[in-house]
């Protein structure tokens, strides 16, 4: 069973719940009673074939790269 991360759209609190696979209906706000929406949440994948030796080397070249800007384009596409 996976673990779904789910935000409340009135207090904004982020809570993690193991439910069967699909299970990302609505829920209640655990805090507040308010409506808590399916987020999506970040996954860490290694590729051992053809594909990716490590996560770590996605990103082979770092010099120049904005990390935080990288980050924050992720949270707001998992906002949507």
């Amino acid at each position: 069973m996976p673990i779904y991360v789910f935000a409340c759209s009135v207090c904004g609190v982020r809570s993690e719940h193991l439910l069967p696979l699909g299970a990302t209906e609505d829920r209640r706000c655990e805090e507040c009673g308010g409506t808590a929406r399916h987020r999506f949440a970040r996954v860490g994948v290694r590729y051992d074939s053809w594909g990716f030796g490590a996560t770590d080397n996605l990103v082979s070249d770092t010099r120049g790269k904005d990390f935080g800007a990288l980050r924050e384009t992720a949270e707001r596409i998992s906002e949507e």
